[in-house]
């Protein structure tokens, strides 16, 4: 059913269904629709740029700032695993938030999100160094990151069925690309503010201090964030579950939420963690591992890098709008299973063009993963994962599902692909042979599960 039906049968039931007033409810379900779109945009803005920032800031000054004492290779691996580290409580952030998301209501959740990630990251900012404090710092910077972790696991789910619940049937995958825009905005503006304090301040002064602007920064973010998500209304599907239950006088079960998603679709949570392989590794190998890799093994230009970066997050902008009104008209396994096939055939290629030093074939093969293999299943995720679930347990079991997938196969691609190329004495082979492998599952989970078009 429709925002239009939904509302006319509304307005029948309230005022004998005088098209005046069906019209009236009609432009409401609309203004809704647009306002949760640009909801799930902006808060996704903010904690992406948290996220990621995280990340681009390890793999250029972690190591030293807060893991001097070891070697420089163990101290790149030493900061990649204190970014691995927010990963794993994602799950625990999705739990949390999912549980009072599913009985209280979204918005309100998303509201705690923007801020306990805003505050988390800024923090990270005025944290002491490892020359100050000593091992408190990497203690302290452990922590703020498992913050960080726990804000954005309950992100997500919140902003994907805000977005998906309100738009109109038809649109679901475009109305809700605004969560992977956000993805796309936060990455630009956290490489985009890392690079050009990068370059006004030089090596030593950004090691020094210079990398703590980006952080600060966050705070800005989160007061746009939280002005824009206060005038967004509930969700219309979660209000129509909770006049449902009143009307029928049910009594909700005291299970916990993620508990009835789980027993509703055990496997679900199986196939959305296949699902998101391909894309997470293909994301993080080409904005986090390669930055590190490239300047360290093969001594490419960090500006260079950073450039590229920034670059795949600019593509996004048009890639993820266009592919998801794609999947919107011809379906969205079609979409997915295109993206893992390009992922397959671009791994080794990338490398090869790292290791002979071709700036045009990084950038190519760059924008193939990541606006490609990680945009073509990005733009189809919000309402592929939330159908798979009944709209009284979907914010938990979509929300967790697709933080389970994210400490799995997202926070430790940086950390394992390091290891990996640590084993092969410094080669991308095993790397390449580890992105090929999750684009490959995630292709065929994909093109094996049941269509989910006609919810389109």
């Amino acid at each position: 059913m429709n925002h239009r039906t939904v509302t006319q049968s509304n307005a029948s039931g309230t005022t004998g269904g005088s098209p005046a007033t069906a019209l009236e409810f009609d432009r409401h379900a609309e203004r809704q629709a647009r306002r949760a779109a640009i909801s799930g945009f902006a808060g996704a803005v903010v904690d992406w740029y948290d996220f990621l920032l995280y990340g681009i800031v390890a793999a250029l000054v972690f190591n030293s700032e807060f893991f001097p004492s070891v070697s420089p290779a163990m101290g790149t691996l030493a900061a990649f695993a204190t970014f691995g580290v927010g990963f794993l409580f994602r799950p625990l952030g999705g739990i949390v938030f999912g549980h009072f998301g599913d009985r209280i209501g979204r918005k309100k959740m998303l509201a705690l999100t923007v801020i306990l990630m805003g505050l988390s990251t800024t923090l990270i900012g005025l944290l002491p160094s490892f020359a100050s404090i000593g091992w408190w710092a990497p203690i302290l910077l452990v922590t703020l990151r498992a913050i960080q972790g726990f804000a954005v696991g309950g992100e997500w789910g919140g902003a994907a069925l805000m977005a998906v619940e309100s738009a109109p049937r038809g649109k679901k995958a475009i109305y809700s690309s605004g969560v992977q825009l956000g993805y796309a905005v936060g990455l630009i503006l956290a490489t985009g503010l890392v690079a050009i304090i990068s370059k006004m301040t030089g090596d030593s002064d950004f090691h020094a201090w210079g990398w703590r602007l980006p952080f600060l920064f966050s705070i800005v973010l989160v007061l746009v964030g939280v002005w824009v998500r206060r005038n967004v209304d509930e969700s219309p599907e979660f209000l129509r579950e909770k006049q449902a239950e009143k009307r029928q006088g049910a009594v909700r079960k005291q299970k916990l939420p993620i508990f009835q998603a789980i027993s509703s679709n055990p496997i679900a949570f199986l196939q959305i963690i296949g699902l998101r392989f391909g894309e997470l590794y293909a994301t993080y190998i080409v904005t986090a591992f390669a930055l590190s890799y490239g300047t360290g093994h093969f001594h490419i230009d960090r500006g260079l890098l950073l450039n590229i970066v920034l670059l795949v997050g600019v593509v996004s902008l048009i890639t993820v709008p266009l592919f998801a009104t794609l999947a919107d008209r011809f379906g969205r396994r079609r979409i997915y299973v295109a993206g893992a096939i390009v992922g397959v055939l671009t791994a080794i290629p990338f490398f090869l063009s790292m290791q002979y030093g071709s700036t045009l074939g990084i950038v190519i093969c760059s924008i193939l993963l990541y606006n490609v293999a990680h945009d073509m299943p990005a733009s189809v995720q919000q309402p592929m994962f939330t159908e798979l679930f009944g709209t009284q347990y979907r914010y938990s079991g979509a929300g967790v599902g697709y933080q389970v997938a994210s400490a799995i196969g997202g926070g430790f691609t940086p950390l394992i692909a390091a290891g990996l190329a640590t084993l092969g004495n410094g080669s991308w082979y095993w790397v390449a042979a580890y992105l090929i492998a999750g684009c490959a599952v995630s292709g065929v989970v994909a093109a094996t599960m049941k269509s989910q078009d006609h919810h389109a």
